[in-house]
């Protein structure tokens, strides 16, 4: 009777163990076994990303379906449908904050991503890699601007001679720009009181007010407008109009980051299109097709002399810090 008993203990034992063992294995990485499928979902608030996607798809005999979040949207859609059991996500890609949030959630996979092994320790932990940077400068109109005239630090936008010739999204409004504003107070300026003054300096210069980055470009390529807080990528995705980039460093940004779910229908798939992102063939096409700053060793957008300028991520601010910056640099910029 004893025998038995012990017989039982041990068959309990190793079903226990088994179970962790499986469970563990899930929890840390996707299972080797899992099923095989073609498709993989990403969604993501990443543009002009879609060349790459077929690329893939041609290429690897995947069929990669991209869905875009807006950012306000992201958080909650994700966690509905991970609450009834229906998220289809392999992957998902947006700005850091988002992806932390996630990963606070239990949404997120800790998978170790072979590809991301050249890049900076600071950006990938716990399975989010943060691939690039969604960097910030001062471009300008290269037919109405001599390279020698363009500004050579961030207090020149202060300088009379721009005055009504910048355009900018709305520093009271666009949530990138106030973080980017608030980011030279952290990282460029020595103190507050010459910030402020930067400030004061560039509403005096009376700039022209977008709702985001989007439209910046279109003023400066068709000479209304000489030059503009922007984003240096509109250099190649807008050629050939004549847009060129101040050589200041650093530039900064916000930075963009993709993770595999711990809930991927297809790991496995999921998996091997995470590789290919952070590797330097999709880094590459990142950098030369869409202009993106990317982190991939040795990758950089075709803009002259933009290898030389240092890029550094930002700090994203809560919604309760663009409110209030946002409130006062309405203030700021409307005085006229």
């Amino acid at each position: 009777m004893k025998f038995k008993k012990l017989l039982i203990l041990v068959a309990c034992f190793f079903v226990l163990t088994g179970s962790l063992f499986a469970m563990g294995e899930k929890e840390g990485s996707t299972a080797a076994d899992a099923p095989v499928s073609k498709k993989v979902s990403l969604y993501a608030n990443i543009t002009a990303i879609e060349p790459i996607i077929k690329y893939y798809n041609d290429k690897s005999g995947m069929e990669v379906e991209y869905t875009r979040l807006a950012t306000t949207r992201f958080v909650s859609t994700i966690l509905t449908e991970m609450e009834a059991k229906k998220l289809t996500a392999d992957l998902v890609q947006g700005p850091l904050p988002i992806l932390e949030i996630l990963r606070d959630q239990g949404v997120l996979s800790n998978y170790k991503a072979k590809a991301a092994e050249g890049y900076p320790d600071w950006a990938k932990k716990d399975g989010i890699y943060q691939f690039g940077i969604e960097y910030v400068g001062l471009i300008y109109n290269t037919k109405l601007v001599k390279a020698e005239e363009a500004p050579k630090k961030y207090e020149d936008l202060a300088d009379p001679k721009w005055k009504g010739q910048i355009v900018m999204a709305d520093p009271a409004t666009h949530a990138t720009t106030i973080s980017w504003l608030v980011g030279l107070k952290e990282h460029v300026f020595k103190t507050e009181a010459e910030w402020r003054a930067f400030l004061k300096g560039l509403a005096a210069n009376e700039p022209m007010f977008v709702a985001s980055f989007g439209p910046t470009p279109a003023p400066l390529a068709s000479g209304e407008k000489k030059i503009g807080i922007s984003m240096p990528k509109y250099i190649v995705t807008h050629a050939p109009a004549p847009l060129d980039y101040a050589k200041i460093s650093p530039m900064l940004g916000s930075p963009r980051a993709i993770a595999l779910t711990k809930a991927a229908p297809n790991p496995r798939g999921g998996e091997a299109f995470l590789e290919f992102w952070l590797g330097t063939e999709a880094a590459g096409q990142l950098a030369r097709d869409v202009g993106e700053y990317v982190l991939a060793p040795g990758v950089y957008p075709p803009i002259p002399g933009i290898d030389k300028t240092k890029v550094i991520p930002i700090r994203e601010l809560s919604d309760e810090e663009i409110q209030k910056w946002g409130a006062e640099f309405g203030k700021i910029f409307s005085l006229k």
